[in-house]
């Protein structure tokens, strides 16, 4: 089953869940898709990393065959070009490599050529291959890099836990496509519950099975519980706000490999999560 764990906001537990999750499954991929701010590592600590630099391609403008005719500007629906001092001039940041002016231009004035966004990385963690998402400092979108990631991991057997971006935005969407099921991470406050509302409805819309997490509960939060059950989602796990998890999330440590506790309470949330998010 290859699951995504999201959540609205960040903060809210959303790669301990997920780290746990995979060791906890062993036979497993981790998949970091929250490539701006990957920290997945941190606690499964891979060995034997291997690493593939992520390129998108740009479009190079000859300006001996450049006659003029604006059409490459025309059609680029992301204004990523404009027609300045007589050539076309690229804005990196906002090109979505779409390779259109390449195929518009009728003087071949147009070409494309690497460049590098940023990385991914693969090791292991026991019988958990671990991959990660790293996107480079200043780059505008995340989506090539979180592509990459899970291009090198969903070849995986077993269990893939996908660990996205906080929120519901664009690296969200890309990084949801790919899972059979999505397992939405929540805290029991009114902040907490509002950003759920919002991954749920996007969740909807994808038409994924789902199923959630109540995570850092000392005591229920009656609005959350009763928004799960008129939603008609089951909360699969009530993980407990306690001292015991801080101190191994502090540490770096899987709290699953550390703690008795914990252990029962992942593999219960991994048998939940097969029996009732079933695609």
């Amino acid at each position: 089953m290859k699951v995504a764990v999201l959540s609205g906001k960040g903060g809210t537990g959303k790669t301990f869940v997920s780290v746990n999750l995979a060791a906890a499954a062993q036979n497993a991929t981790y998949i970091d898709c929250d490539v701006e701010e990957p920290n997945g590592s941190l606690f499964l600590k891979p060995e034997n990393v291997t690493v593939t630099t992520v390129h998108t391609l740009l479009p190079a403008f000859d300006a001996g065959r450049c006659n003029g005719c604006r059409k490459c500007v025309d059609f680029c629906r992301f204004n990523a070009l404009a027609f300045i001092k007589g050539k076309p001039k690229v804005f990196p940041e906002i090109c979505h490599s779409c390779g259109g002016c390449v195929l518009v231009c009728p003087a071949g004035a147009v070409s494309e050529h690497k460049r590098p966004v940023g990385r991914v990385e693969r090791g292991m963690h026991g019988r958990v291959s671990v991959v990660s998402g790293v996107l480079n400092l200043g780059e505008a979108s995340a989506v090539p890099v979180i592509r990459a990631a899970l291009a090198e991991g969903l070849t995986g057997e077993g269990h893939t836990i996908i660990d996205c971006p906080p929120g519901s935005g664009c690296p969200v969407l890309e990084s949801v496509s790919a899972s059979d099921a999505c397992l939405l991470v929540a805290e029991p406050t009114a902040f907490g519950l509002h950003n759920l509302q919002m991954v749920v409805e996007m969740v909807r819309l994808l038409s994924k099975p789902c199923g959630i997490v109540i995570n850092k509960m000392e005591a229920p939060y009656e609005p959350l519980e009763e928004y799960c059950r008129q939603s008609g989602i089951p909360v699969l796990s009530r993980i407990p706000y306690g001292e015991t998890l801080a101190r191994l999330n502090a540490a770096a440590q899987i709290a699953c490999e550390q703690d008795p506790g914990s252990r029962l309470l992942f593999d219960a949330l991994l048998q939940r999560m097969e029996a009732e998010m079933k695609p």
